[in-house]
């Protein structure tokens, strides 16, 4: 039975870095009255959940994930007002809004660290992390010197991203508190009058940014599942309808630990295998690069993926969901060194698998992925994903009224980027495909979170063959990445007959083929439950 709203049986994400989207006045920085101009855009695509990278007032040293002021909207993104507008809008057109949550850190330059930090005695004393001496020996990234304090802070990511306090599991230090003490539970309870406040302006839910990232001295989450089980409980009591969202990559530790769902990531291994094994085509550095599975050079594995990815669904037994994301702003886009058709291919596979495919800006009409980005407000080599989004075949691609040169990051120079108009008038596009993989999962939910997972097939470098099933309904799924023509049989009770298709590809009784970077989805006819004995 299933243990989060019913809504998200059928939940397709749609994920927005909110400066890079669309610019509604002529600033050169997306804005959220920008995202309003597009909602009929992104309803077109059929996803129903948007998630918003943060929207919150910011000295932007790492994009917004370093927050000054949890209750207010960056005056560069708009208003307050402009949220629960923005709600609205959605929900007219069957779309809610969920909001990025960042609860391990702050920015130094939020009210509550410079109280601190100030070497006065205040409320907020406890409010991070700190030894109790400037000159204490401490193992972990602890930094001091450079505040009024006698103490050295921990810190969460950057040097400016201090962390922040919600106790620790067994502490060894008198500086270090308890998970049930006082302090550490006035953190959490602001971190609830944080979500509670945009709840109430309309939002349906929080990704949580590093989730596994409170407690510092965890062992096997024990700590983690005491903080966020209580956050589960309050908004199963005042929002009942909100969901919780992790970056963990762990879904069988986050779930447990109280999330309704959790992404999987590039600090997977098996996923990483899939899309990001080359060098270059992950955040964090390959010093073992070779070669990812979607590739037409048919050299990667998937096995590893599917051994893990039925794993994790018995483990977390529909108490919870997986995501499975195309990309997000830290990852180089999925389109790095990929044509449109190997996209086919990748989207055929995420999106047909019992889990929640999350679409990134852009990755519906293949964005390029672009290396030689400058590097602004600490993305480093995370800028070359973050580029303005592309929605006509015109100077400023549509993304702003002013100047290119004025924008917050460059357009895609080539003249033949890939945009939405011209995707929008070619029914062959990647950007059609996609629309067409939604459409499949609405119409037939076995293709969904609701069906079972059978793999009839996972060959490293060959073809991945699955089938969905739900009752007496089930589907085939074939994908072959790689450049070579593959046939396979299947020893199937039924007939296939042809759903979707990428390239050449045909049935004929069990016998599926399939050319090059191609792949399909077939219903299987006449299929009945197979009869189990112990």
């Amino acid at each position: 039975m299933s243990n989060y709203p019913s809504w998200l049986d059928d939940a397709v994400i749609y994920n927005i870095f909110p400066a890079s989207f669309r610019d509604s006045n002529g600033d050169g920085i997306g804005d959220l009255p920008g995202i309003i101009e597009k909602l009929d855009y992104i309803q077109s695509l059929g996803v129903n959940l948007i998630w918003i990278n943060p929207i919150y007032d910011s000295p932007f040293q790492d994009g917004g994930y370093d927050i000054r002021d949890y209750y207010k909207v960056a005056e560069r993104y708009g208003k307050n007002e402009d949220v629960p507008l923005l709600c609205a809008e959605a929900k007219k057109r069957g779309m809610r809004i969920m909001l990025d949550l960042v609860p391990g850190h702050t920015s130094i330059e939020h009210p509550w660290f410079k109280a601190a930090a100030s070497g006065e005695k205040t409320e907020y004393d406890n409010r991070y992390i700190w030894t109790d001496h400037v000159f204490r020996i401490v193992e972990g990234p602890f930094l001091g010197g450079d505040t009024e304090r006698n103490g050295k802070y921990l810190i969460n990511f950057f040097s400016f991203q201090p962390a922040l306090n919600f106790g620790y599991l067994n502490p060894k230090e008198p500086w270090q508190l308890p998970i049930d003490h006082p302090d550490s539970v006035a953190t959490r309870n602001e971190l609830k009058n944080i979500m509670d406040f945009w709840l109430k302006k309309g939002v349906s839910g929080f990704r949580v940014d590093i989730a596994p990232s409170l407690v510092k001295d965890d062992v096997d989450s024990r700590g983690l599942e005491i903080i966020y089980s209580d956050l589960r409980g309050w908004m199963e009591e005042v929002w009942p309808e909100a969901v919780l969202l992790a970056e963990w990559s762990e879904p069988k530790d986050a779930i447990r630990c109280g999330f309704h769902m959790d992404f999987l990531l590039h600090c997977t291994p098996e996923y990483t295998h899939l899309f990001r094994q080359e060098d270059g085509a992950n955040i964090i550095p390959n010093d073992d690069a070779c070669d990812s599975y979607f590739r037409p050079n048919g050299k990667g594995r998937v096995g590893p993926f599917m051994d893990y990815l039925q794993d994790q669904l018995a483990c977390i037994n529909r108490t919870g969901l997986i995501s499975m994301p195309t990309g997000n702003h830290d990852l180089p886009r999925i389109g790095y060194n990929r044509s449109m058709e190997d996209l086919k291919v990748a989207y055929l596979f995420i999106f047909t698998l019992p889990m929640v495919p999350a679409l990134y800006y852009g990755d519906e009409i293949g964005m390029r992925h672009l290396p030689n980005t400058p590097y602004i407000e600490g993305a480093y080599h995370r800028a070359a994903s973050r580029t303005p989004m592309q929605w006509e075949k015109s100077e400023c691609a549509g993304f702003s009224e002013t100047s290119p040169e004025a924008f917050y990051l460059p357009l895609d120079p080539d003249v033949d980027r890939p945009t939405v108009e011209l995707q929008e008038a070619d029914s062959d596009s990647l950007l059609w495909f996609v629309r067409k993989l939604i459409q499949l999962r609405k119409e037939n939910p076995v293709v969904g979170v609701a069906g079972d997972l059978e793999v009839l097939h996972a060959e490293n470098g060959g073809p991945v063959v699955y089938r969905r099933r739900k009752g007496e309904h089930s589907v085939i799924v074939a994908v072959n990445p790689s450049g070579e023509k593959r046939e396979m049989s299947l020893d199937l009770p039924g007939t296939l007959e042809p759903m979707l298709a990428i390239g050449e590809v045909s049935a004929k009784g069990n016998k599926i083929e399939m050319g090059p970077v191609g792949g399909g989805v077939f219903e299987l006819k006449d299929d009945k439950p197979r009869q189990h004995f112990s």
